[in-house]
């Protein structure tokens, strides 16, 4: 029988940016099973009202309940600013976002001075990493600047050369202006131009300072939190990854497989029904309920229209079999599989 600490862990964001805090979460906690919910039919969510942030919110929570899950981690610095309250109160399970781990490894890193904070318009504007610092240290400064460019720039894969470098100056300037004596990547984009962001926060402030990447930080403090509440999986072998999307664009594989870090099929639009592994370990065709609560077989996608099984690479970057192509004595996959399935929300 399963332990609950064997039931996958959820995450989400409003659209594929989160994947770099589950790229992060498979090296820490590399034996979780993961269903991460992209809500890319209504990205960005920056841009949204508090309350549009709040209704999008918990309507991909309860997606991820849905399919059992122990805890959910909003890989979104929006959503982590203004709807992680909400979440927490309606919600029955643990919550966790990306902006209090940031802010903690900020403070650790800036050792009194003034943090700078990249991020969407929605993060800065919620004031919500000021907070943050000012829960761990009064004697800390905070100075935010909105970056929407640098989202852009990430998604389209943009990240080396002379515009990357252009924008990420164009941001930075204001906070080292500001006494900024470590920057925080106050997006789950920005991990992408980490490159770009730190030789030009070098440059603008006179040598090398600390760069705060709050994916990494979160996910070393899930690790602890599965730890502590008797959560963390019992299993050793590699996590399952399963990939829930509420639109597919073309571009979708590509930027995926960016921000994530391994190859992921999709994008056009064949359907497939791969075998997933649930948090049981048994194996099983994967279903998705859709807004009317009829259950579906969810659409896999492909890069050139022609239907086949979709080859995975893991963390070492080697292509794998799909999660169909072998199975230990329990019914689990030894290879570490991504499903992708289209739902509607």
């Amino acid at each position: 029988m399963t332990s609950h600490g064997d039931a996958p862990l959820g995450v989400f964001d409003s659209g594929l940016g989160g994947l770099t805090v589950v790229r992060a979460l498979r090296r820490r906690c590399p034996a979780e099973d993961i269903v991460y919910l992209g809500d890319t039919a209504r990205v960005p969510y920056g841009t949204r009202s508090p309350e549009t942030v709040v209704r999008y919110a918990l309507g991909c929570a309860r997606v991820l309940i849905e399919r059992r899950v122990k805890a959910i981690v909003v890989a979104c610095n929006t959503v982590s600013a203004v709807a992680l309250d909400m979440l927490r109160v309606e919600l029955d399970l643990p919550v966790l976002g990306v902006i209090l781990p940031g802010a903690r490894a900020a403070v650790a890193a800036s050792r009194g001075a003034t943090i700078g904070v990249l991020g969407t318009a929605g993060t800065i504007a919620s004031g919500a990493y000021p907070r943050a610092v000012a829960s761990l240290s009064t004697r800390t400064e905070v100075a935010g600047q909105a970056a929407p460019l640098l989202v852009s720039l990430a998604e389209e894969g943009w990240v080396e050369g002379e515009v990357p470098r252009l924008v990420a100056r164009r941001y930075l300037e204001p906070l080292i202006g500001a006494g900024a004596r470590s920057i925080v990547l106050g997006c789950t984009h920005f991990p992408l131009l980490r490159t770009a962001i730190e030789a030009e926060t070098a440059a603008l402030a006179g040598g090398p300072l600390p760069i705060v990447d709050s994916a990494s930080a979160t996910a070393d403090e899930v690790a602890s939190f599965l730890a502590e509440r008797g959560l963390a999986t019992s299993r050793s072998a590699p996590g399952n990854l399963t990939l829930l999307v509420t639109d597919l664009p073309k571009s979708f594989a590509a930027v995926a497989s960016r921000f994530l870090g391994e190859q992921v099929v999709g994008g056009d639009g064949a359907s497939r029904s791969p075998t997933h592994v649930g948090g049981d370990g048994a194996s099983r065709s994967p279903t998705h309920v859709g807004g009317d609560g009829a259950s579906r077989s969810p659409t896999h996608v492909g890069g050139d229209g022609a239907s086949r099984s979709p080859t995975n690479a893991g963390g070492d970057g080697a292509g794998r079999p799909p999660i169909q192509a072998e199975a230990d004595g329990a019914g689990r996959s030894l290879a570490q599989g991504v499903d992708v399935e289209q739902i509607d929300l």
